[in-house]
């Protein structure tokens, strides 16, 4: 089965997603340019989203990192592990991630960022402790080589990946984890309108500056910062099969899948990019969500709803706008394609309440029935 997720969201004035110029991240769709928010972008805020977290626990989720020799660091020193010991083992972890080996001069961190399960880095530990033990001495531990230790641990049975790891997947370039096909592609969000850049030229005043002195008036300091307001359409699906086959070494897998999903669609909902947040206070809620179920994976997106970019007219604000043009799109493609969708979930804020007419549907009058709904759904498989 293949889940869709589309959802609208509309931001006032933030910065969520920089360029290397800092800037908002941009693009040209429609033969207009958009604001845009990278997948990776988007992904990160999933991932680390304290609504994800407690539901999955810190044991469910990986960390992507390059710093693996400071995490097995730490485990070999709950171990007893000598200092001296621990250097030389981190300097080798270094060469992990590449299928070389080669140990990294300038630091104790990886050449490649990797996605790590916590019983990828417990593996490492444990390999690292044969090694020591196997060695004897400092000298002869020297003697071993990343190359090595990787070989060895290509021949341990793969450990079970965590949930992020099976959505988003992993590629690394060294048998010693395993690849992982993602199981969730993910859209870069568009702005369903036109895009104007703004900046926002600041001052900081000094405290301490002021009062009956002229002697050092003035700005403590001043600065810009660049910024825009979009209604962004956000797209991602789940391939369902894919996902349980990633999962295949963890118990329960069928129960995962059933609880894991919905709650990656409330974090999807309920959490936001990062980026200047303590500028700009950007957090906001879908102001709608439709989520499509189907047996033949089909995979549909509906950006092309803003080919022609949406706008606010005298009788109808942005979101509305939006949130038809959407509408249109999903009745066009059900006419003309008559894709196959087994369940169809469509929630719009109660202040818009726009009904999805002309193609089968269940209305969900609140945003946690359509959580209910696609979680009954998971649950009949």
């Amino acid at each position: 089965m293949l889940i869709e997720i589309h959802m609208l969201k509309n931001y006032p004035p933030t910065n969520l997603n920089r360029d290397d110029t800092g800037s908002p991240k941009s693009c040209w769709f429609g033969g207009v340019q958009r604001g845009r928010i990278s997948s990776q972008c988007l992904k990160r805020s999933w991932r680390k989203s304290q609504i994800l977290q407690e539901k999955v626990g810190k044991s469910g989720l990986g960390i992507r990192t390059r710093k693996l020799p400071e995490l097995v660091a730490e485990l070999l020193r709950s171990n007893g592990v000598e200092e001296e010991f621990i250097k030389v083992a981190c300097r080798k972890l270094s060469g992990f991630g590449n299928a070389d080996g080669k140990e990294n001069k300038d630091g104790d961190y990886t050449a490649q960022i990797a996605f790590y399960s916590p019983d990828d880095i417990q593996t490492v530990a444990s390999l690292v402790l044969d090694e020591i033990k196997n060695a004897g001495d400092l000298k002869a531990f020297e003697a071993t080589s990343a190359k090595q230790w990787q070989e060895k641990l290509a021949k341990v049975a793969f450990r079970p990946i965590t949930l992020d790891i099976a959505l988003f997947g992993r590629m690394v370039t060294s048998d010693a984890f395993a690849d992982v096909e993602a199981a969730m592609q993910v859209a870069h969000a568009i702005s369903t309108h036109r895009v104007a850049m703004e900046t926002d030229f600041f001052t900081a005043v000094d405290d301490m500056v002021g009062g009956d002195s002229t002697s050092d008036l003035g700005a403590g300091m001043m600065g810009d910062v660049d910024f825009n307001s979009c209604c962004y359409y956000i797209y991602a699906s789940i391939d369902l099969d894919q996902l349980k086959s990633n999962l295949a070494n963890s118990p329960d897998v069928e129960k995962i899948v059933e609880e894991a999903v919905p709650k990656l669609v409330e974090t999807m909902a309920y959490s936001n990019p990062s980026g200047k947040q303590n500028t700009f206070a950007g957090n906001v809620l879908p102001e709608a969500v439709l989520v499509e179920c189907k047996q033949k994976k089909i995979a549909t997106s509906y950006a092309n709803a803003f080919v022609k970019p949406a706008a606010a007219s005298a009788d109808k604000d942005l979101v509305e706008n939006s949130i038809e043009k959407l509408i249109q799109e999903v009745r066009t493609v059900h006419k003309d394609y008559a894709l196959e969708v087994e369940k169809r979930l469509w929630f719009c804020k109660s202040k818009y309440d726009y009904p999805l007419d002309g193609v089968d549907h269940v209305r969900c009058e609140s945003f946690r029935q359509v959580t209910e709904e696609l979680y009954d759904v998971l649950s009949s498989k």
